[in-house]
């Protein structure tokens, strides 16, 4: 009879040693319009301020007092945007449908995919999006739960990001077409009011996206490269914990 002289019941247990997984958090159909859209967004946001320097009717300001108009001369002088009227809107209307038709495959898809459970808000998400944004600012230490990929305050911004396209759509059909498209004009409260909610529509857009890239930039490099590659490097040990949760899986199976 031989004895394992390694197994000593009075000997602490050993530590086990984490080991890498590759989690998908994106699947390849969400990675690809969201790196289309960006760039979507960008050209229309600057062809849309060469459409705006013809007729710069807005300020900023309180009331009767004016602290300044959007945008001063120089803005447009330093990025070159005076005097390109047609270029203009030669570039906001092309690009215009192809972010319409870009959308819209994405709102089929994550329908499709049932992508669309993890974007959604529920009663809860208002007081859980202050949780995080307590948690952002360092006022709490704990971190709030997530439910499914993201946090409470990713379901509401999300989902408020893909509201504001569909209003810029409608509005941005408003004002190129307000004869033809009238009943739409219409209710949007008339050509004026339509292009003052496709002006602050460009306004949330530009805002959402600052906070977006800080976000982004705060969660760090792993966070970024799951939206190249779709899958997140997590650790997890030999007991199986961590393990890709059997949604995950369907995921993994449907990227293909």
């Amino acid at each position: 009879m031989s004895l394992d002289t390694n197994s000593d019941p009075q000997s602490p247990p050993q530590p086990i040693e984490p080991t890498k997984i590759a989690v998908l958090k994106h699947r390849r159909g969400s990675r690809w319009m969201h790196w289309i859209n960006f760039p979507l967004i960008v050209i229309m946001i600057w062809s849309g301020l060469r459409i705006y320097w013809a007729n710069r009717v807005y300020a900023f300001g309180i009331l009767s007092w004016e602290w300044f108009m959007f945008f001063p001369e120089s803005f447009y002088t330093a990025l070159d945007l005076n005097q390109r009227l047609a270029r203009g809107i030669a570039f906001h209307f092309t690009f215009a449908w192809l972010f319409t038709l870009n959308g819209i495959a994405f709102v089929i898809y994550t329908w499709r995919t049932g992508e669309w459970r993890e974007m959604v808000p529920n009663r809860k998400s208002l007081r859980g999006s202050l949780d995080v944004l307590l948690h952002d600012l360092r006022i709490r230490k704990t971190e709030p739960p997530k439910r499914g990929r993201y946090n409470e305050a990713q379901r509401l911004t999300y989902s408020l990001v893909i509201f504001l396209g569909f209003l810029a759509i409608l509005s941005g059909f408003a004002i190129f077409k307000p004869t033809q498209l009238s009943i739409l004009t219409w209710i949007l409260g008339g050509y004026t009011s339509a292009r003052v909610i496709h002006f602050a529509v460009t306004i949330a857009f530009v805002l959402f996206f600052l906070v977006h890239i800080l976000q982004v930039a705060r969660a760090g490099w792993r966070n970024f490269t799951s939206m190249v590659t779709g899958y997140e490097v997590t650790e997890t040990d030999t007991s199986g914990s961590n393990r890709t949760s059997p949604a995950r899986q369907s995921m993994e199976a449907a990227d293909g």
